[in-house]
Order: C-alpha cells, then structure tokens, then sequence
C-alpha cells in the first residue's frame, strides 16, 4: 500500500452499522431499551414455573393477569419510545407509574430487576432532548435541507426568532409570529 493507494470503500456491514447510529441517536433508544426489558421479568415472574430438584415452585399469584397487562404496557411503551420520539414525556411518566404499580401487583416488580429497569428507563425517557445540530462553519456553502428557498419558512409560517421567544421547533401552531392567537377554528 501506498500513499496513492485509494482508500477502501466501506462494507455493507459497516454502511448499516453507522446507519443505525444515526437512527439511535435521534431517539431516546437506551430508554425504550430499558422499558422494553423491564416488561419481561414482570410478566415472566408470575407464570414462571420454577424446578427445584422434585420440588416445583410456581409463582403465580391471584394478580397474575394484572402483571401480564402491565409488562405488555411497558413493552409497547418501550417500543414507541423508539419509533414515537415525541411522546418521550408521556412514555416516560407511564414506565415509571407502572414499574411503581408492579412492586405490589407482580411479585416486587419482577423481584426487583423489573421494576428497576422500567424506573431508570422511564426517567431516561422524561429526561432526554434531542440534540441540536452543529451549526455550519462561516465560509462554507451549506444548501437548506427540504428543497426550500434560503429563508423561507415552510407552509408560510414564519420560523421567528429568538428574540421574540419562538424558536424553530415550535410546533404548536399559536405562537404570536405565525399570526395565530391561540385559538383553534373549526372551519
């Protein structure tokens, strides 16, 4: 090899691999993840049959449907905090109402791992923000994303400023800027 050597062209492995970095770092993913897997030992626990030598020791309980109901709520809980970012806070609230609910209902919260899980994850999702994206060095020719002309706000709204206190972000539709006053019209 030498200095001329063209670089090598990334496999397809390693394409998808930074593919799913992008797509992780969009999204609180280490939350869902641990929603996600703080569902499974709270619906597992109660209908888990343990062997113990000759000795079977069953753990189900009279509350057994209401820990299935509430591990399958933290699994789709956790898995639309990966693909519904925006209900981050909603998502987060309920991991951690539920996880609090399975300490009574599904033997201690899965004995404990369940709960814990579901807790740090539904404080991971209530705490997370997107990240801000670098801004563009002076000098350098950045094209707008969306196809749009430079400076014109899209649907013509009117993406205000930071002195006024509306951001780009605002997605309420009744701020001062884009001239609604708060008040949603039915026709």
């Amino acid at each position: 090899m030498s200095a001329e050597t063209p670089a090598a062209h990334p496999g397809q492995f390693t394409y998808r691999r930074q593919q799913f970095r992008a797509w992780r770092g969009a999204r609180p993913f280490w939350a869902g993840l641990f929603v996600l897997l703080g569902g499974f030992p709270i619906m597992y626990f109660p209908y888990a049959h343990l062997q113990i030598g000759h000795l079977t020791l069953a753990m189900a309980t009279t509350a057994g449907a209401g820990s299935l109901i509430i591990g399958v709520l933290l699994v789709v809980l956790g898995v639309s905090l990966w693909f519904q970012k925006h209900v981050r806070t909603f998502a987060g609230v309920a991991a951690i109402l539920l996880a609090l609910v399975s300490l009574p209902v599904s033997n201690f919260g899965g004995f404990v791992m369940g709960f814990l899980l579901a807790l740090i994850g539904g404080a991971m999702a209530v705490s997370w923000a997107p990240g801000v994206p670098p801004q563009p060095q002076p000098g350098q020719d950045v094209p707008p994303a969306g196809g749009e002309a430079p400076g014109e706000a899209p649907y013509g709204f009117d993406k205000g400023t930071a002195a006024d206190g509306v951001g780009e972000n605002d997605l309420s539709g009744t701020s001062p800027a884009n001239g609604a006053n708060g008040r949603h019209s039915a026709g």
